[in-house]
This record gives structure tokens, sequence and C-alpha cells, in this order.
């Protein structure tokens, strides 16, 4: 069975080392294993109930409950900023958090990994990103978690791809978020 894994990005810089680290997952899916990178987070307009009506979505939150409804699982990479969750993932996940009680995470896997500055590699957003994906509906699974500490020195020169210890753990990541995507299919 083929396996459709969504990833977002919580950052939007070109050259962002957790964007880097998205990329090096979906060089590194296991045969089986689609991983589709969301491009079009920017887009997405700040969450407002009042332009959230049915047959006039914008676009651009269309899109990415679309892409999230059909996919088998979930994997947010998370920067942190200030402490916490960036604005633009957190309005992700509030998009696919509605209409209420029909949230595209409904039940599905969803995992939260990254990288970040500080000595800590961005546990904090981390944590409030499995928090708020969670109380929207998603499958988080707990357990699965890597945080990269200082990002900036770590892949100065080297792309976290190419980082063997870094690629090893982000294959055994994305290799168990595919078994409990598996799993939930097919129960």
């Amino acid at each position: 069975m083929s396996v459709r894994i969504v990833a977002l990005v919580g950052s939007l810089r070109a050259g962002s080392h957790n964007r880097q680290l998205a990329e090096a997952a979906v060089k590194i899916a296991p045969e089986g294993t689609e991983i589709d990178l969301f491009e079009g987070l920017a887009e997405i307009p700040f969450y407002n109930e009042d332009i959230d009506v049915e047959g006039d979505v914008p676009a651009a939150a269309a899109r990415l409950r679309d892409a999230v409804a059909a996919a088998d699982a979930v994997l947010l990479f998370s920067p942190e900023y200030n402490g916490t969750i960036p604005a633009v993932l957190k309005n992700a996940i509030d998009w696919l958090s509605r209409p209420y009680g029909a949230s595209a995470f409904n039940g599905k896997p969803l995992a939260v990994v990254g990288t970040a500055y500080g000595q800590y590699g961005g546990v904090w957003a981390q944590d409030e990103a499995r928090k708020a994906a969670g109380i929207a509906g998603a499958k988080v699974i707990e357990d699965i978690k890597l945080s990269i500490p200082e990002s900036v020195v770590r892949f100065a020169e080297t792309h976290p791809g190419d980082d063997t210890e870094i690629a090893a753990q982000l294959t055994e990541v994305v290799a168990r978020l595919k078994g409990q995507a598996t799993a939930s299919v097919a129960a």
C-alpha cells in the first residue's frame, strides 16, 4: 500500500533549514511513501470566520484543506519564533480545523519535527504545534520527535539531508509515520 504524507513547513524563508529538512524528507522517503511538500502557506489569509463561507473559501485555504484531506498523514516542520509556533503554521492549523466537526485533520496521524537556532531545537514550538493540531482533530503521534538544536551552526555548510546523523533520524521519523498511517488506514 502506498502512503501519502503532506508536509507543511512553518518557515517562509527560501533558505530555511526547516524547508531543507522537509526537502530531505521528500528525498529519503521509503518505497511506497510519497511526501508532498505543500507550497502556498504564505498565500493563505489569516483565519477569519467571516471569509470561511461554504462555496466561497479563499482558494489558497481550499487548496490546503484539499491537500491534507487527500493525505494519509501529516508531517509538520516547525522552527521556533520567540519561543512558540510560527504564525504561518498556526494559521494553517486554524484553517484545517474548520469547518467545526469536519476538520481536514480528523484522525490523520501527524508528527512534528524541526530545527531552530536555540539550544533546544524548537521543542516549545513543536509542543505547541502538537497541541494545536491535536485540538484541531489530528491523531498526534507524541513519541515521534526530532528537535535539532543550533541550526545556524550545524547547517552552516551542510544541507540537513547531507548530515548522516540527521538523515538517519529523519528516515526513522518518516518510517514510523508511514507505519502509523498504514495502521490507521487498515483500521
